[in-house]
């Protein structure tokens, strides 16, 4: 897991932002936008079915063999709260490489990449708690859009998907 800090990844961020190189692959939630940073994604996929797994949080939906591997999926509108949603024809599984790790993370739908630009991006507000907060690396405002810039490496990274790997495996 790595010791950056909140504060030292907002900067590498904006860093990265000011040499053009951070693109951000946007998916939904809901009404809301959210990004992902595009060189962690590997690919995207319809929603299948999943063989669950006993005593799972409610967030995470299983495992799915993906080519020989078996990765977890989870339904981050869950992980974040949010009320639960029937998946359709749009909800799709982005497929992300978190240290070595594939992890299925199940969205509303996948609408296109951004490159912002540095000013373009503020530092994420303080939601509910200082954890909270560390989930999102900022805020890109694009025209009349604002796109949540998600740390997904602190979304996900739980103890769980390390027990649930192990129970898989």
């Amino acid at each position: 897991m790595s010791t950056t800090t909140h504060n030292e990844q907002s900067t590498t961020m904006l860093q990265s932002a000011e040499h053009g190189a951070q693109e951000y692959l946007v998916f939904t939630l809901g009404q809301e936008e959210y990004g992902i940073d595009i060189q962690i994604v590997q690919e995207l996929r319809s929603y299948e079915a999943v063989t669950s797994i006993a005593n799972a949080p409610d967030y995470i939906k299983g495992v799915i063999n993906l080519r020989g591997n078996i990765i977890p999926i989870i339904d981050l509108r869950l992980r974040l709260g949010l009320p639960v949603r029937f998946y359709d024809q749009f909800t799709v599984v982005v497929v992300v490489n978190i240290g070595g790790r594939q992890i299925g993370i199940v969205v509303d739908g996948v609408s296109d990449v951004i490159a912002p630009q540095a000013n373009q991006i503020q530092t994420a507000p303080q939601l509910v708690s200082i954890n909270d907060s560390c989930r999102f690396a900022g805020v890109a405002t694009l025209d009349d859009r604002m796109i949540l810039l998600t740390d997904i490496s602190r979304l996900v990274a739980t103890n769980d998907i390390y027990l649930l790997e192990e129970a898989a495996a």
